[in-house]
């Protein structure tokens, strides 16, 4: 009974901060994001909370999968699981960065040092389980557009790109 509570709570976990990023920024979403210049291939607002319960989903439960196959927090685990926890935090910075304060500089170097530790996660996971690599690779290529996405914007948006000065 005990593994079943850890799965659903790593499995839950990424949500948190997910959920909590949109709450404290969803008022910024129509009154800036709307403005802002995108490209064509932008994907409709609400395809995100879609894409990203279903990321999160996907490896919150990869996480535990590699929680399990290292025997818990063991001194194996400060790899791949500090790698996961390291990208999490970025992934959960960048709504505050991007809508919160508005900084498409900050915002853009959170999410090209998010894309690297996410791959570097990937990297560790596949040695230790193949199936939770593979969870990962929906994720890599959403942040892979994700990443373009916060390129684009932040290049053809320049007069936005210093933090918001209401």
């Amino acid at each position: 009974g005990r593994m079943w509570a850890y799965s659903v709570g790593f499995t839950v976990l990424p949500h948190v901060g997910g959920f909590l990023g949109w709450f404290l920024n969803r008022k910024e979403i129509p009154a800036w994001y709307e403005k802002l210049k995108k490209p064509s291939w932008c994907p409709s607002r609400r395809v995100f909370p879609v894409a990203w319960t279903m990321l999160y989903t996907g490896m919150g439960y990869a996480s535990y999968l590699v929680w399990n196959d290292l025997g818990g927090c063991s001194s194996r685990a400060i790899v791949p699981l500090g790698l996961y926890g390291a990208q999490l935090v970025l992934n959960w910075a960048w709504p505050p960065l991007f809508f919160g304060a508005r900084n498409l500089n900050m915002a853009l170097v959170d999410i090209l040092c998010l894309d690297g530790l996410a791959v570097g996660t990937l990297c560790s996971w596949y040695r230790i389980n193949r199936v939770a690599a593979l969870l990962l690779l929906p994720y890599l290529g959403w942040l892979a557009m994700a990443t373009c996405l916060t390129i684009r914007i932040w290049r053809d948006n320049p007069e936005q790109k210093a933090a918001k000065s209401d």
